[in-house]
């Protein structure tokens, strides 16, 4: 495996820090406020393929890192906890019907409700590393849950939700 994925599954896994020398239990801890300020680690607890804008530092999904999510169910559970706590920090939870939104859910506390900004980005990251880390059902419930509540509880732009969907088809 290269240095790369070595790198992205031992952050994963909890063995070593990521470029701030915050392991992932760090980052599963922030407060609300910090996940909505810091912005350089959602590409580390969802890898992609490309580098983000934000954080040059996250290594990139490549196809080992891909075919080591595929065979371990450990990562598949690590990178679901990673998705409950942003789910938490956007009003939602992840339930065994879907994905539903909390009660407390509105626009002006979760401001991914309202038109753009970097929490779409995320939303489009979360959608995609979902997929390509062997979890489609998740990402679908995921991508289906942000569209219907983001549209009917929200002012979510037509754009953002183009995103959305085509983040699995990418």
């Amino acid at each position: 495996m290269s240095e790369n994925g070595r790198r992205l599954i031992a952050f994963t896994l909890g063995q070593c820090p990521d470029h701030k020398g915050r392991n992932i239990e760090d980052i599963w801890s922030l407060s609300h406020f910090w996940l909505e300020h810091t912005h350089d680690t959602i590409q580390w607890l969802f890898p992609i393929p490309e580098a983000g804008r934000f954080n040059g530092f996250a290594p990139l999904l490549d196809a080992e890192a891909q075919a080591a999510f595929a065979e371990s169910d450990e990562l598949k559970a690590r990178q679901r906890r990673s998705l409950d706590v942003m789910l938490d920090f956007f009003g939602l939870a992840r339930e065994p019907d879907g994905i539903v939104a909390l009660p407390h859910l509105n626009p002006r506390e979760h401001i991914w409700l309202k038109r753009g900004g970097h929490n779409h980005l995320r939303i489009s990251r979360m959608i995609r590393s979902l997929h390509l880390c062997h979890q489609p059902e998740l990402a679908r419930a995921f991508q289906a849950a942000v569209i219907e509540i983001g549209t009917q509880q929200g002012f979510v732009s037509a754009q953002s939700v183009g995103y959305w969907r085509a983040a699995i088809e990418a």
